[in-house]
């Protein structure tokens, strides 16, 4: 950090002074003046509600889609007559398609314009919905979950980098916080309606219903959200694309971030895979509706990602990602224990820990990235959701292999 100077002069010139209260005068004078110029949204704003809720709104969709089946992958299990870990595959397929387009779509993003590439990818991830209640088969599942994926990538970069243009930087980590809590509720909602759905109907009911929930958002998202007033179309051009990726991967900042993400979704993704599979089981046995209910600590999670940017305020990043991983890995020796309760309390903690670390790191991409934020935050998201792939197909292998202690 610069020092801050306590003279009671400033220097101006060969030998002349200005009074320090007039200095820090004419320089609020002009930090305000800066302020009313920039014409990006701010908290209290207009278009700043709007744009707030569409995003939630399409957070709460993109993550209830996403992990749609893996509240009901023992149901799955049974009903299609397969293994822990290959009923997994239809969370790993949904987010290896996601990692796999983030950076292709990012790339149309910075073409085609923001809202345009979520639109359209929101619109395909929904229909997708639609049918995956009808695959007839594990095959037919997990291409059909890849496909959903695939669609879902237009989301996450883009609304990063649309944050990044449309809103005013001091508060870039408490609009991106946002869009992570509606990716919380999403996945809350999702694992929740799923498991009291699946109870009564089946596991295909269910995720027909998480169908119809996200054409509900998609449609709310498309009404509310602002046209972009600063974006500027880029180029398509492969080697403009791989030379802007070289950049960034040649930073080690954001090379450490993008770690982060990965590690920080590997955790996650392992032990919300496998937790159902656990609690289902002895000495808990718990019914479907109530496992799906387990999911409403994804509250904390909402509250967690959406106050990261005072916690940013308060411990910096750095110590912000600190006490996320620090909170993450009490949640999760926690878990060990064979009392319910301090389950719960640990799945509380991993939450808490892990939206909180997800929005800081996230939103440190966005402010590292001064070009190509675009691609600079599918990087990220892509690690993010190899990170989830892998963790869902290794926590279901080492679940198998040994229990929760071995996950």
């Amino acid at each position: 950090m610069p020092s801050v100077s306590t003279e009671a002069s400033t220097s101006v010139g060969a030998g002349s002074t200005v009074p320090a209260a007039a200095s820090a005068s004419a320089s609020a004078s002009a930090s305000s003046s800066s302020a009313s110029s920039d014409s990006r949204m701010a908290p209290g704003g207009p278009g700043y509600r709007r744009m707030s809720l569409a995003l939630f709104l399409a957070g709460v969709a993109t993550f209830a889609l996403l992990y749609s089946t893996q509240a009901l992958l023992p149901l799955i299990s049974g009903d299609l007559g397969v293994t822990a870990s290959a009923a997994s595959w239809t969370v790993s397929a949904a987010t290896g398609g996601l990692a796999l387009f983030v950076l292709p779509m990012s790339a149309l993003s910075e073409r085609f314009g923001r809202r345009a590439v979520m639109t359209a990818s929101l619109a395909v991830a929904v229909t997708v919905g639609l049918l995956v209640p009808f695959a007839p088969n594990l095959g037919a599942l997990v291409a059909l979950r890849a496909v959903q994926g695939a669609a879902l990538a237009g989301l996450p970069a883009s609304a990063t980098a649309y944050l990044a243009e449309e809103v005013r930087p001091k508060a870039l980590i408490t609009a991106i916080g946002l869009f992570v809590a509606g990716n919380s509720v999403g996945g809350m909602s999702g694992r929740v309606i799923t498991g009291w759905v699946a109870q009564e109907w089946g596991w295909r009911a269910a995720v027909g219903a998480i169908g119809v929930l996200a054409v509900g958002c998609a449609v709310a998202f498309r009404l509310l959200l602002p046209a972009p007033r600063h974006f500027t179309a880029g180029s398509l051009r492969p080697r403009v694309l791989a030379r802007t990726v070289r950049d960034h991967l040649a930073n080690p900042l954001l090379r450490r971030l993008y770690a982060i993400g990965a590690l920080f979704m590997t955790v996650f993704g392992g032990v919300y895979t496998v937790i159902g599979y656990r609690l289902t089981e002895a000495p808990f046995s718990l019914p479907q509706g109530i496992v799906g209910s387990i999911f409403l600590v994804y509250l904390v999670g909402t509250v967690s990602a959406s106050t990261a940017g005072k916690l940013v305020a308060r411990l910096g990043r750095r110590g912000a990602l600190y006490l996320a991983g620090g909170t993450t890995t009490a949640g999760l020796l926690l878990t060990l224990a064979d009392a319910l309760p301090l389950v719960l309390v640990g799945l509380v903690l991993i939450t808490a820990g892990f939206f909180a670390g997800h929005a800081v790191a996230s939103s440190s991409v966005s402010h590292t990235a001064k070009s190509g934020r675009a691609q600079a935050s599918a990087l990220y998201q892509s690690a993010y959701y190899v990170g989830s792939s892998a963790g869902s197909t290794i926590g279901a292998v080492a679940f198998h292999a040994g229990g929760w202690g071995g996950t």
